[in-house]
């Protein structure tokens, strides 16, 4: 079944940044195979938000392979800093609007896409699903909620989770917290526990990060149904039910420390025992893990461990990286060749380890993903499935910019009734 997202969306406001230097080089003739031949190399501009340690490595390593493979073009890093990707995407709005969009950009599947395809910005890549038989190397599922009118116009790179409660063992056991807290009300009281003891309960990051924080709060107090619920048509946002969660986050966010300046901060409270809990997405993992150069350096379970967020065991809150193919790209068969590599067992194979991500493809070499990896390849099989809030499958940008907005009014007035209005509202305007 096609999730609500297929509605109809419009274009989220446009910032008036200016466009990044680089990206495209001469255009190469359609139908010219790329990679191939002599002469001067081409320049394949790719857009993305990954600049942060994990992130970063993951995408170079594919850059490595994509180089490899196609010795007569070269990668231009055209990525934009800032978690969730508000910034990048502020930029590419105003590329798209200026009709030089870069060869190929990083977008969430699912309803983020939605408004870049309703604009007329990307070309459909049912041609490349064909040639690469990427129906069969995909989840059934996966395929189908990234179709949109029988077409496909992204390449998913990795499958992430959002509802991850990450934790610091010893802070928890100097705390008297014996586990990880199961449900809502357990997770108030660990966190009440560790304010006891002069540590960060809850460590969060920018805004962005408290809406990633509130969706792992509505899916656990709401349950996957219900929480799935709200994003259908005529969804009731002004029930007591939403009520009860808000309440639940509000009382959450109490225990929440001063707020770092984005993700990677906030997380590193916890693996460096300043904090006990984090909630975020498994793209931490990649960051605690990784070596020094690029990560913490962290020991898994020892440094720092994880479970479900409270109250949402049994549910997988997904979310997708992938890349597209704009049309006007200057470079299109260097973008082609782009997601080529992205799509490809080696690409994904090489990426998602070192971003903390498991594989879109079903036949990736398991043996690379262990430890937390190895706990999500299993669970993505076996879970209930919730699409995130925050990072693009669950709402459209223009909606996600009003819950946002709400989330920010909230965190300066702590207003429960008036971030729940500010949620019936957005999706009054937006739901489809």
């Amino acid at each position: 079944m096609r999730r609500r997202w297929l509605a109809g969306i419009t274009m989220a406001a446009v910032l008036g940044l200016a466009a990044c230097g680089g990206g495209g080089g001469p255009a190469a003739p359609t139908g010219q195979a790329s990679g191939t031949g002599g002469g001067a190399k081409q320049q394949v501009e790719v857009f993305s938000w990954w600049t942060g340690p994990g992130e970063a490595d993951g995408l170079k390593a594919m850059k490595e392979i994509f180089e490899k493979q196609n010795p007569n073009l070269t990668f231009f890093d055209a990525a934009v800093a800032g978690g969730s990707g508000d910034k990048a995407k502020a930029l590419l709005q105003s590329k798209l609007q200026a009709d030089t969009p870069p060869d190929t950009f990083q977008g969430h599947a699912g309803a983020e896409l939605l408004g870049y395809i309703k604009a007329g910005d990307l070309e459909d890549l049912t041609f490349l699903y064909d040639e690469l038989k990427l129906k069969d190397a995909f989840p059934a599922q996966l395929v189908e909620q990234i179709s949109y009118q029988g077409k496909i116009y992204s390449v998913p790179v990795n499958i992430h989770r959002s509802n991850i409660l990450w934790f610091n063992p010893s802070v928890l056991k100097e705390a008297g917290v014996a586990a990880a807290p199961k449900t809502i009300e357990e997770f108030i009281a660990a966190l009440e526990k560790v304010k006891a003891k002069g540590k960060i309960p809850l460590s969060i990051g920018s805004e962005w990060t408290v809406t990633h924080l509130m969706e792992s709060v509505l899916l656990g107090s709401l349950g996957t149904d219900a929480y799935n619920a709200l994003f259908k048509p005529g969804a009731d946002w002004g029930s007591a039910d939403v009520t009860k969660a808000l309440n639940d986050f509000a009382k959450i966010m109490s225990y929440a420390g001063d707020p770092q300046d984005d993700w990677q901060p906030a997380a590193a409270q916890v693996a460096e025992g300043q904090a006990a809990f984090n909630i975020m997405g498994d793209w931490a993992y990649g960051y605690f893990h990784n070596p020094p150069e690029g990560g913490l350096g962290k020991q898994s379970k020892t440094d720092f461990d994880w479970a479900p967020s409270p109250g949402t065991e049994g549910t997988y809150m997904w979310l997708s990286d992938s890349f597209t193919l704009p049309k006007g790209a200057k470079n299109r068969d260097g973008a082609v060749a782009w997601l080529k590599v992205a799509a490809s067992k080696e690409g994904q194979d090489a990426f998602n380890p070192k971003k903390g991500s498991i594989p879109a493809r079903k036949d990736a070499d398991a043996a690379l993903y262990t430890d937390y990896l190895g706990d999500a390849l299993k669970d993505w099989s076996s879970n209930k499935l919730a699409g995130s809030v925050q990072h693009g499958v669950a709402v459209s940008q223009p909606w996600l910019a009003s819950i946002n907005e709400s989330v920010g009014l909230f965190i300066g007035t702590k207003d429960v009734a008036a971030l729940q209005k500010g949620l019936v509202d957005a999706a009054a305007a937006n739901a489809q």
